[in-house]
């Protein structure tokens, strides 16, 4: 397929073409769920395992592939990192976490963002057209680093703002996977909101703050035109809570411009860091429409 003019065709027509694979999506959840022990900081084993399967796994289909690692209290843990396309272009990150909170399987949070970031990686093998985009599988996103310089999205996006590369946008894969038609399913941080967004819990959400820059809103406009399941895009001051609950956040730290695709974490999915995130409450379906619409809109 020549991916550059079939977007054209598509910038006046929703997309009617899947890419993403159901079957594949359903195994990589199994492989990043049914671990031996929890995902998380404490089993530091575990981690590595984790990391070292997607760094496998990128390397099946990305032109690089490494380990970003760094040091917290003597232990070593690692982003890993994907790159398509020349290094020397501009740059567009992808990015989720792969740790947990806790002793769950963090089914949607975000083993979710992270088999976005999996499918992404095949299905941008040789399309990337005139920019280098780069998956970032990130560590330590979550509690007690949250908001911390050792969140591996603080790492890599301090290592971008120190060797001056040149970024278009970023945007942070957070909880994907979980949707729900029934009334009365959505939340939101203002009670207003409802009546603008509805109360059903069947979209999914493009977050951004207030002066997001061309990046984001570039990619927000795309988003809105690609995907093939209802986008809400909301924008709101940075002191709203939940808008900044991601690794977007330190992007915005280092002046980038981000946003954040989201199913709206804890404001739908009433899983959120429970033991009960399993991937059995997951759309497969819908997630697998998220991520066709973020694949036609980082290449747009």
């Amino acid at each position: 397929m020549k991916i550059i003019p079939f977007l054209v065709i598509c910038l006046f027509s929703k997309i009617t073409y899947s890419q993403s694979d159901t079957v594949r999506i359903k195994e990589l959840l199994i492989e990043l769920t049914k671990t031996p022990k929890p995902r998380n900081y404490q089993n530091i084993d575990q981690l590595n395992e984790t990391a070292a399967f997607i760094y496998s796994y990128f390397r099946q289909y990305a032109d690089t592939v490494f380990y970003q690692t760094y040091s917290v209290n003597g232990i070593t843990y690692g982003n890993v990192v994907a790159r398509f396309g020349d290094t020397l272009s501009k740059r567009m990150i992808i990015g989720a976490h792969y740790d947990v909170c806790g002793n769950q399987e963090g089914a949607d949070d975000n083993a979710s963002g992270i088999v976005g970031l999996l499918e992404l990686a095949r299905l941008l093998k040789g399309k990337t057209g005139d920019k280098c985009i780069e998956l970032v599988a990130y560590t330590l996103e979550e509690p007690p680093f949250f908001r911390t310089e050792y969140m591996g999205s603080f790492i890599h996006a301090q290592s971008l703002k120190n060797s001056n590369a040149h970024v278009i946008g970023m945007v942070s894969l957070e909880m994907i996977g979980y949707f729900d038609e029934a009334k009365h399913t959505q939340d939101y941080p203002i009670g207003f909101l409802k009546l603008f967004y509805g109360s059903r819990g069947n979209y999914i959400t493009v977050v951004n703050k207030f002066g997001k820059g061309k990046g984001a809103r570039k990619f927000t406009k795309h988003m809105d035109r690609f995907a093939q399941l209802p986008v809400k895009k909301f924008n709101g001051p940075k002191s709203l809570t939940g808008i900044d609950f991601s690794d977007h956040l330190n992007y915005w730290k280092m002046g980038f411009s981000a946003c954040m695709i989201t199913d709206t974490a804890f404001y739908r999915n009433k899983n959120y860091h429970q033991k009960t995130d399993e991937m059995g409450t997951l759309d497969i379906s819908r997630m697998a429409l998220v991520i066709d619409g973020v694949f036609f809109s980082i290449l747009a």
